[in-house]
């Protein structure tokens, strides 16, 4: 996924990336630490991301870069 600004919030990120269903699964789903940001749990659903991160959702798969 390409971003045309220099970063993106980690809540909106999920969703459009398909780590997530919905924008309302962020909230709790990244404070309860189930998100990793970088291999490391994030908690903070405003977290600016920039290219090159990499984020994962717990129990799942797939990582996601950005780019």
């Amino acid at each position: 996924m390409t971003i045309r600004d220099e970063g993106i919030r980690l809540g909106q990120f999920l969703k459009l990336a398909g780590l997530i269903d919905s924008g309302a699964e962020a909230k709790p789903l990244i404070a309860e630490g189930s998100v990793r940001v970088n291999g490391t749990v994030d908690t903070r659903r405003g977290r600016q991301l920039v290219r090159g991160d990499v984020v994962a959702v717990d129990g799942g798969d797939d990582e996601v870069r950005v780019a």
